[in-house]
């Protein structure tokens, strides 16, 4: 929903919660601000910056991912990430400040690159991220700021692949293509930027698109702090977890969200989406209270701030791999 909140059409508030509001009612849980850099499995000790080593009996991992650029680390600060509340908030003020410098430049040229933004990434961030920009300057920019018509707006969305959407069925891609053309936004299919600078980004077959505002959503990887349990990564750096979403060799140890990589024979690896990641973390809370001892007293926990199923059923995600992808949206994050 983070797009949401960079297009306006959310607060955040409406997205994200103080932690230590949430665990009031839990007296026996422990907030630590606190920055993990490493986890030593076999001492079951996770050792943080400021705190130092913080012992555990089982440790759920949802660190998230990061914004990987592919080995162009320069590219941040000319395509802006959105991974994070802050990075939504930053990019609304892009966005603002993008309308308001168009309606007041003299040079028409120079206010179309304020009013043509560029896209980088064509998976569900990407997406819907378009999608929503592409809607606001269609419906709504063109109300604020009279002059403007439909046409100055350009929404542009980069994806290196042969389709939009590449970890979900061909038939949604073609839907969502279909469907950000409607809206106006210009797709490119197997283009990639080969460089991002501060007036815009130079494609892979030579052209250059002049954008003031340009959103990296190609690509993640998850926290270094993984490697040091010392087992199997994906080239992203997520952990290959076992079907209960367990670290293989430490079945104490799970990890859940986008720093885990699950693989399904059936339908392959899950995408890095909050509905997969709900269902984990539902599904990782009923295996601990079972492994837990039977007693009147609550266990404590620490909270940093930073395969099992019964025969024949299947696991919660992949229930949410099959029915999720059925309305497949910008305009609500439950569609992707």
């Amino acid at each position: 929903m983070l797009y949401q909140v960079a297009t306006a059409a959310l607060s955040p508030a409406d997205i994200a919660a103080p932690i230590r509001s949430i665990f009031r009612r839990c007296p026996t849980a422990s907030i630590v601000f606190d920055e993990v850099i490493a986890v030593n499995p076999h001492r079951r000790e996770v050792l943080c910056r400021r705190s130092g080593a913080i012992g555990y009996d089982f440790l759920m991992l949802a660190p998230g991912s990061c914004p990987n650029y592919f080995g162009h680390d320069h590219w941040q600060q000319f395509a802006l990430p959105l991974k994070t509340l802050r990075d939504a908030l930053e990019l609304r003020r892009r966005i603002l400040e993008a309308y308001e410098l168009a309606a007041s430049c003299p040079d028409p040229e120079a206010a179309r690159a304020y009013t043509t933004f560029v896209v980088i990434g064509g998976g569900p961030t990407g997406v819907e991220l378009a999608g929503a920009l592409a809607e606001i300057g269609r419906f709504t920019m063109v109300q604020d700021f009279p002059h403007l018509r439909p046409e100055d707006i350009r929404v542009v969305l980069l994806e290196a692949g042969e389709r939009l959407l590449p970890s979900f069925p061909p038939s949604l891609s073609a839907r969502a293509l279909r469907d950000l053309e409607e809206l106006g936004v210009h797709v490119r299919l197997g283009v990639r930027a080969s460089d991002v600078r501060p007036t815009g980004v130079m494609l892979s077959t030579g052209e250059f698109l002049a954008a003031r505002t340009v959103i990296w959503a190609a690509g993640t990887r998850a926290p270094s702090f993984l490697q040091s349990l010392g087992v199997p990564l994906d080239r992203n750096g997520r952990v290959v977890v076992a079907l209960d979403c367990s670290v293989p060799g430490f079945p104490e140890i799970f990890v859940i969200g986008d720093a885990a990589c699950f693989r399904d024979e059936r339908y392959g690896e899950l995408p890095q989406l909050a509905p997969v990641a709900l269902q984990q973390g539902r599904f990782v809370a009923r295996i601990l209270r079972k492994r837990l001892p039977h007693t009147n007293a609550l266990p404590s926990a620490t909270a940093i701030k930073a395969s099992w199923r019964p025969s024949g059923e299947p696991a919660p995600w992949q229930r949410c791999r099959r029915s999720s992808t059925s309305g497949a949206s910008w305009h609500g994050c439950s569609g992707l």
